[in-house]
């Protein structure tokens, strides 16, 4: 943001100005640049299917044992021993290759 406004100011301002607008602007876009990359470097992405133990999910399909759950939009293929029907709640607990295995929430 900062380098485009010093690249306006270079074309609007008069001679001597002009060129002290966009050193200004080179250092704020040097600071707003450095501030946002120590910012971002704090928040990692969780990714994996590792990421899935513990969260919540709708059954798709009767889950005994076997069946299918909606988690994050995505449709699972699931082992619940316990059983479940569809519309209920259950939490993920493990997972077994690209199986989850689901218990009762």
């Amino acid at each position: 943001m900062f380098l485009v406004i010093g690249l306006v100011l270079v074309l609007l301002l008069p001679s001597p100005w002009n060129l002290v607008a966009l050193l200004a602007s080179i250092a704020l876009f040097g600071t707003e640049l450095a501030f946002w990359n120590r910012r971002v470097r704090l928040y990692r992405k969780e990714v994996g299917a590792e990421t899935l133990i513990g969260r919540a999910a709708t059954v798709v399909t009767t889950c005994h044992p076997d069946g299918q759950v909606r988690l994050g939009g995505e449709t699972w293929h699931a082992r619940c021993d316990q059983g479940a029907d569809p519309g209920e709640e259950v939490v993920v607990r493990a997972r077994d290759g690209l199986t989850l295995i689901v218990e009762r929430a």
